[in-house]
């Protein structure tokens, strides 16, 4: 006798959501869509204090929240990208912005947005051009940003 689960197959199939449909959104706009988003990730810097005379643990206490650089790929088709890096190259002065991912389930219905604040682009990598290559021309833009928020599978 097969042991019993607690999960149908059309519920295991509808928990999950997959990571290859996803959107970039400036201000309530749709810019367009990525193959690639490397960086969603936030660690909790700690500070360990060492009481005296407790030998069995050390106080872990909350510092500060560290934010990675997000990092989006994808085919070249205008120049937006390019021009949003170029943009203070000279003067320092860059053009920060508040926008936002959007993950989509298969039937295209939003489960996920991650609100990303004060973003900039720091990093720009053009395409790899091969003659041998039939490969889409990807670039890469790296992003560092001033922190994110997520909203759940219902707010978004």
């Amino acid at each position: 006798m097969a042991p019993q689960t607690r999960y149908t197959e059309s519920r295991l199939n509808q928990d999950h959501v997959a990571a290859f449909r996803f959107y970039i959104e400036i201000e309530g706009i749709i810019k367009g869509w990525f193959t690639e988003c490397t960086g969603l990730s936030v660690e909790r810097e700690i500070f360990e204090y060492k009481e005296g005379g407790v030998n069995n643990f050390s106080h872990k206490l909350p510092v500060r929240t560290k934010y990675s650089n997000l990092t989006l790929k994808h085919g070249m088709a205008d120049d937006e990208l390019w021009k949003w890096f170029d943009e203070g190259s000279n003067n320092g002065l860059v053009s920060r912005q508040r926008f936002s991912i959007l993950l989509y389930d298969a039937s295209k219905t939003k489960v996920k947005r991650w609100n990303v604040f004060d973003a900039y682009p720091v990093k720009w990598v053009g395409p790899e051009l091969k003659s041998d290559s039939n490969q889409a021309a990807i670039e890469t833009l790296e992003i560092a940003h001033h922190g994110l928020e997520m909203e759940g599978w219902k707010d978004a």
